[in-house]
């Protein structure tokens, strides 16, 4: 689901300490940095909302 990053959203995720990325996600396999279901990581790893305008969640995400 791609969603854009405007201000509200980034002082939320630091407020709330929002999870969304790979490294957070139950399914991601940290030795083999990959996800365990086989769905590419590329766009939900180590993502910095300063530097994005979009945003990409992952329909498989399920906080560890």
């Amino acid at each position: 689901m791609k969603t854009p990053v405007d201000e509200r959203l980034r002082v939320e995720a630091r407020r709330f300490e929002l999870r969304f990325t790979c490294e957070h996600c139950a399914h991601f396999d940290v030795g083999r940095e990959a996800c365990a279901n086989g769905y590419p990581t590329e766009a939900h790893q180590r993502v910095d909302l300063a530097a994005r305008a979009e945003l990409l969640f992952c329909k498989e995400f399920e906080l560890a």
